[in-house]
């Protein structure tokens, strides 16, 4: 049964059916009959096309299959392609070739089982300097977040503080699911680095007036007080008390509490929780506590 007996444009479930009925008999050809030309262009279904030639052994088939999207038109590619194409190369015995397309993706993406791919086909010894290689490509990549977060899972935290501290003004602070426990986990190393997260994590808060993080920004500004002890040199970043004062400077002006401006409540909040050794985070001062 083909999909030219049916329409099956507007029969999803029809179609699903079927495929999973190729797949219980091992049936590749009956699986790609059930998808367009348009949809085996898409990275995705092509991938999946691939993945079933290659399980039957049509290596040659499987890889016209995985390169039948347009380069120019593929958009976001899923790691399942990329790993697919892989596949496809390494059963063609294109050894050079696939070990290329591995930096290629990890460079592309900072993704670490690409990068572990690539560093499990060196000879000894080599791996170290590949690994180096690797780490500096991603001090540079496009993207802060993305970089941070693969330093902070290789792990190699070493660069992440020196990614920090050389392109601090791309913290963005909207990712405290990362920027909260990365400043933790450099604290006791790199007190500078882990202060900068901090920082852009108040900032966040009070920029966008984001009231249910002033708990938060408040225990983050006070761990900025402690680890500023411990910082010999803050190179051309503010000292602790020059970002305080800039933190009244900018937003001590702000007295309307009135629809969403409230970050003269955050910010005053948050010097309190600093000046005060009577703060307890479990019970934070209320409105009528801050005049």
């Amino acid at each position: 049964m083909t999909a030219s007996k049916f329409d099956l444009s507007d029969n999803y479930a029809l179609r699903m059916a079927l495929e999973q009925i190729a797949d219980v008999e091992g049936d590749a050809d009956a699986y790609i009959a059930q998808q367009s030309d348009l949809a085996r262009k898409a990275p995705q279904v092509a991938a999946e096309i691939a993945r079933r030639l290659l399980e039957a052994g049509r290596i040659e088939d499987a890889w016209v299959a995985i390169n039948t999207p347009d380069e120019k038109d593929r958009g976001w590619i899923s790691y399942e392609w990329e790993v697919t194409r892989i596949s496809a190369m390494q059963a063609m015995g294109q050894t050079d070739t696939v070990r290329d397309f591995m930096w290629e993706c990890f460079a592309s993406s900072l993704n670490p089982d690409h990068l572990r791919a690539w560093l499990g086909g060196l000879p000894d010894f080599e791996d170290v300097k590949a690994e180096t290689r690797a780490l500096e490509h991603a001090l540079g990549f496009e993207s802060f977040t993305t970089a941070l977060h693969f330093l902070m899972t290789w792990p190699a935290i070493e660069q992440a503080a020196l990614l920090i501290t050389n392109r601090a003004a791309e913290i963005d602070g909207h990712h405290y699911e990362l920027l909260g426990p990365a400043s933790d986990a450099l604290e006791d190393r790199h007190p500078l680095a882990a202060t900068l997260l901090k920082c852009g994590l108040i900032n966040f808060a009070l920029q966008n007036a984001r009231v249910k993080r002033y708990r938060h920004a408040a225990r983050h500004l006070r761990e900025c007080k402690n680890l500023a002890a411990r910082i010999d040199d803050f190179a051309f970043f503010e000292t602790h008390e020059a970002y305080l004062e800039g933190l009244k400077q900018t937003h001590g002006k702000k007295t309307s509490f009135g629809g969403q401006s409230v970050s003269f409540y955050l910010t005053k909040l948050i010097g309190w929780s600093v000046l005060s050794d009577s703060f307890n985070d479990e019970a934070p001062p209320t409105m009528k506590t801050i005049t």
